[in-house]
């Protein structure tokens, strides 16, 4: 089996390498040292990665330690090229007093042709759907181990600014996201808002395909039963079960298969393109 060595030398925890695909899909794994040997002899080895159909694809290095590439076609067929670079940090935030902070770039626009840009709404792979009182404790650590995970992520504390419409931007995020994370609690369902992100998203829903990813919080099986016998036939997580980084983990699984998917029915084969 052949395979392209990638030796990234030694790099703090936190980094992240990005590795560029050209030719056709292949197995992509990060390996520590010892990961590296194991490889090389055959023997069992953990590693950060695996299929690539999309490229570039951005993986985090974990701790700081000497940190390799492999790329291989195990179980696959064609050809592939590979590179592997680490990208570079941000620099130190500048401290000038009273600056304001920058706005994010959630919209693009084109020009229409008559001297007016339409925007474009932009793209997100969740929504999260949320009581205030469940922030602390799960939605906010949630919300940004998907997001260290690569995932574009609509979170009203990544979303909203001050004099924005509320109705327009949840309206925005749940229209264009793949998939809607919906935190059922206790708080959850004593609130207007909550259920008017669920109504929305059991709406898209209807269409047939996939759309919520039901995670419980502080709440069981009986208890979402008496509130929706729908949601409560949907499998789901409950936070009592799994830790944060388990759910991230298994919900970022879950996206990266549904953007392989689409790439599929777009192209009917694999192609490299730019996150």
């Amino acid at each position: 089996m052949s395979a392209v060595h990638h030796d990234l030398g030694q790099q703090p925890g936190g980094a992240v390498v990005e590795i560029t695909l050209s030719g056709n899909a292949a197995n992509v794994q990060l390996l520590d040292s010892s990961g590296l040997s194991n490889y090389k002899a055959g023997r069992k080895y953990r590693y950060i990665g695996g299929l690539v159909k999309r490229s570039p694809v951005h993986l985090k290095i974990p701790r700081s330690g000497r940190w390799h590439v492999i790329v291989d076609m195990r179980g696959l067929r064609g050809q592939v090229r590979s590179s592997a670079r680490i990208l570079p940090s941000a620099l130190p935030p500048i401290r000038q007093g009273t600056a304001s902070p920058l706005a994010p770039l959630v919209q693009r626009s084109v020009d229409t042709g008559n001297g007016n840009a339409e925007i474009i709404p932009k793209d997100y792979d969740v929504f999260i759907s949320h009581a205030s009182e469940d922030k602390d404790s799960v939605v906010r650590p949630l919300a940004h181990a998907l997001r260290d995970a690569g995932l574009q992520v609509w979170y009203d504390e990544f979303e909203l600014r001050i004099g924005d419409s509320l109705r327009r931007k949840i309206d925005a995020g749940l229209a264009n996201s793949r998939f809607g994370i919906v935190v059922l609690s206790p708080s959850f369902f004593a609130k207007n808002w909550t259920q008017y992100e669920l109504d929305g998203l059991v709406t898209r829903e209807m269409t047939g395909k996939q759309v919520i990813l039901p995670l419980w919080h502080n709440l069981t099986r009986l208890e979402l039963i008496k509130k929706s016998p729908s949601l409560a036939d949907k499998l789901a997580r409950s936070t009592s079960d799994f830790t944060i980084e388990e759910i991230a983990a298994e919900i970022t699984l879950v996206v990266r298969d549904k953007r392989d998917e689409e790439v599929w029915e777009d192209d009917g084969e694999w192609d490299a393109e730019d996150d």
